[in-house]
């Protein structure tokens, strides 16, 4: 037979330490910037979005409504983890994950300057909702991607400690987004939190997408996922043409 058509696991014990690194770090950048941008929705939905995009109701309904849009975020999530999950074991989980994260930043960057219901009627609570479900589609692939590939570059030993930068990143992106609305809040009147305050911390996302950008752009495939696609290739090499 063959040896290339020999399916052979990586050596764990050799594999990079700093491609493993790499992995974890950039897992973990990509988990802040997409938790700040989905947690940071929430946290604005009952302080703003019910005045903003829901005046036309009553206060209460305003607020149901703007949470409301903030479930349209997990109802996505399902489904950006088999559509990324699909495409990640075929193009590259690097691939998918540099995507997730230019998708989360655009859908947040462009929340942050989204016109209000006052200006543009009911486009403004629509756009809203087509927005944040774009973040739930973008988290719902990070999660799984950020984890597979942490698992599969981690030396055979360390798997769970290097994972758990995505974990990590959950928080931090709450402490981040929780941090900036109060800080914003403090140093502003209520009016102008209302007519701008709200939108720094959105358009804020952009800063940290680039840096996420940055420090993903260091990544390599796991060498579990280049043997997979080697195998494969060999694979259908070997399979005869039928005349």
């Amino acid at each position: 037979m063959d040896s290339t058509l020999i399916s052979t696991r990586p050596d764990e014990g050799t594999l990079s330490l700093s491609r493993a690194r790499r992995a974890a770090l950039g897992s973990f950048a990509g988990a802040v910037v997409d938790w700040y941008d989905f947690l940071l929705y929430g946290i604005t939905a009952a302080l703003v979005f019910n005045r903003e995009f829901f005046p036309q109701v009553s206060p209460a309904m305003g607020t149901l409504a703007a949470f409301a849009t903030f479930g349209v975020g997990f109802l996505f999530r399902p489904l950006g983890g088999v559509i990324f999950g699909h495409f990640g074991d075929r193009l590259g989980r690097k691939r998918m994950l540099m995507l997730t994260v230019w998708m989360m930043g655009i859908a947040t960057a462009l929340i942050g300057i989204l016109p209000s219901f006052s200006t543009i009627g009911w486009w403004a609570p629509i756009l809203l909702v087509t927005l944040r479900a774009i973040q739930g589609f973008a988290v719902g692939g990070e999660w799984g991607g950020a984890a597979l590939l942490s698992v599969e570059s981690a030396p055979k030993n360390k798997k769970a400690f290097y994972s758990s930068g995505v974990q990590v990143g959950y928080g931090v992106g709450l402490l981040l987004s929780t941090g900036l609305v109060s800080l914003i809040s403090m140093m502003t009147t209520d009016e102008q939190f209302l007519s701008w305050g709200w939108r720094i911390p959105f358009l804020f996302s952009i800063v940290l997408v680039l840096g996420a950008l940055w420090v993903r752009n260091g990544m390599e495939e796991s060498a579990e996922f280049e043997q997979q696609q080697h195998y494969q290739a060999a694979a259908k090499k070997r399979i005869p043409v039928l005349s």
